[in-house]
Order: structure tokens, then sequence, then C-alpha cells
């Protein structure tokens, strides 16, 4: 070997299928890893989390159990809403977030099993079984290929007759040794493609196990947002008047659904009350915009906070839309955006 190293002695060159092989193995094993490690963060970002699950593993004993990000945010979220009292309208709110955010924690949690069942063993199986079982037989098959390259030399240095007898006899038993050798490795090799095969059965399941969590959450906060509604008109008035700046970045009616509907409120029921009869009958009324709201498209109408408009109702439009108009310009206007005046 270290004749070879220094560029004195020749070298059997293994045939460039199996060398292929070798090659295809280790592209296979180097982004295995990679792969297999960006999962374990994507799926856990907490390198300490990461680190005493490791540990655990290794011990063979299970990790103890422990609330993650979204779980305790939601619990946070719950405790708040109860302090502040669930009546209120902010309470109420927060109470349902928690209640959707530990939804999803539970949701992160069947993610992260199936994708470790599904997903991470098989990859990591592959790493610690097969190719530690190939990287054997290849350095078995290394040595081999020395011992018949060394039986090689002998034989071009032996002299006498029985010597060199002597040294074919051992070059016929080292080449018989390495092409067996060789003929293992290879079979072993060729289960490379078998593994690509597995690896992308594993790769759908990985991929399904995120469809279905990006679908939970997806659906989780759609519940929410209609379980929240939007603001009581006189909560956003009140608020409005005293922090009209922290409002005016606000732009969209779904982000702006933070509080219940449900809640018991008087001056809510009167402005659903006056939309509504807004909306069956033909009539227009005045309505004030509470805060700045930029048109999507040429269909909707720009407002500007505290300016007044006129509003009235079209067959077939929206619930949560009026028509607005100002002066000449008219188009579609956001009904949490408007308070009613009478």
């Amino acid at each position: 070997f270290t004749e070879e190293k220094l560029g004195q002695a020749e070298k059997t060159e293994l045939d460039a299928h199996l060398e292929n092989l070798l090659s295809k193995a280790e592209c296979t094993k180097l982004w295995t890893e990679k792969i297999m490690k960006q999962t374990e963060v994507l799926l856990q970002p907490n390198p300490n989390a990461r680190i005493e699950e490791f540990v655990y593993e290794k011990l063979d004993r299970k990790a103890p159990s422990r609330m993650n990000n979204p779980e305790l945010l939601g619990q946070y979220m719950i405790d708040a809403g109860n302090e502040f009292g669930p009546g209120t309208a902010y309470g109420n709110a927060l109470i349902k977030c928690g209640e959707t955010q530990k939804r999803i924690g539970t949701a992160d949690r069947e993610l992260i099993q199936t994708s470790a069942i599904n997903f991470l063993t098989p990859l990591r199986n592959f790493i610690e079984g097969d190719y530690k079982t190939i990287t054997k037989e290849r350095k078995l098959l290394q040595n081999k290929r020395l011992d018949l390259d060394a039986a090689k030399t002998r034989l071009k240095k032996a002299k006498v007759a029985e010597a060199r007898a002597a040294s074919e006899q051992e070059v016929r038993i080292t080449q018989s040794e390495f092409d067996r050798q060789a003929e293992i490795t290879r079979l072993l090799l060729e289960g490379i493609s078998s593994t690509h095969a597995h690896h992308l059965r594993c790769l759908n399941d990985f991929v399904e196990a995120q469809m279905t969590y990006y679908a939970q959450c997806y659906q989780y906060m759609l519940d929410l947002q209609k379980q929240l509604g939007s603001f009581p008109s006189t909560f956003l008035s009140n608020n409005n008047q005293s922090s009209s700046t922290s409002m005016q970045s606000v732009s969209t009616p779904s982000v702006l659904a933070s509080a219940s509907a449900s809640l018991p409120s008087v001056s809510n029921s009167i402005i659903t009350s006056g939309i509504s009869e807004l909306k069956s009958s033909s009539g227009s009324r005045k309505a004030r915009v509470l805060y700045d709201y930029d048109a999507a498209n040429s269909s909707e109408l720009s407002l500007l906070a505290d300016e007044v408009i006129t509003v009235y109702s079209i067959p077939g439009m929206d619930s949560d839309w009026l028509m607005g108009e100002r002066g000449n310009q008219k188009g579609k206007v956001p009904i949490t955006y408007l308070e009613l005046l009478n």
C-alpha cells in the first residue's frame, strides 16, 4: 500500500462498472445524511432538544414529554384570556386563539412522529445498516486487491523455478479471492438502485404527512377566523380615537378578525341590525369610515379614516361588503371598516 502511494508499485484497477457503483453509493450516502440531518432540523429546530432526544435514544429510554412551541403559546393565550375575563372581547379571542394553537401543536407532534417513522428511520437504517455493510465489504475488497498485487510483485521478483511456481500458485489463489470479493461487493452496490426506489416511497410518505399537517393548520385557522368574526364596531370606534396610528397599519379585514362577534354587545347588535335593514331595502345610508383601507382592485373603493361616505346594497352582493360612493367615485367597501350613522 505504501509503495502504491509512493508511485513505485503497480495497482490492479477495478472495472469501470464497479467504480461507477462505488461512486453512486458514496453519493447516495452523502446526500442521504444531509437530507436526514436537515429534516431533523426542520422538524425540531431546537438543537438542545435534538441532542436530548439523541441521548435518550442511545440510552434506550423514552424522552420526557414536553409541550412544543405552539402548545406553549396556546396555553399562555388561554391563561391570559381567563385572567382578562372570558366575557371580554379580548379575553374570549385569546382563549379561542389559544385552543387553536394547541390543536396546531398536536398536529405538529403527529407530523414529527409520522415523518420519523416513515421517512427518517428508513434513511437512518440505510446509513447505519446497508452502507456500513457496503463499507465493510469494500475494505475487504481493498485488502484482497493489496494481497493480489503483493503476490504479483513477488512473482516478478522470483528468480528460481521453485520460488516462481510458489508465487504463481499464490497469485492464482489471491486472484480468485479478489474476484469473489469483487462480485460480493458488486451485488451489494447494485442494491443501491433498490434503496433509491425505497427512499422514493418514503419521500412520498413524508410529502403526504406535510400535506396533511398544512391542511390541518389551514383548516384550524379558517375555523378560528370564522369563530372570531369581526371586532364590535363600538370597540373599533373607541380604539380608533385613542390609537388611530396603530389601526392604520392594518389593511385587511381578515387580520382584524381578532375578537368574537358572538360576544354580547348592545351597540354591535344595533349595527348588525342596521346593516341587515340596509341589505333588505333598496335605500342608502351614510357611514363613517373607521380606518384606512387600500382597494385591492378596481372594483373596490379606497377609504380614509373618519371620512363619511354613502353606502347601499345591491342584489347578490357578498354579505361582508357594501357598495360605497364618494362623489363620482364608487366601489365595494368592507362592512368591518364602517360605522353606520343614524
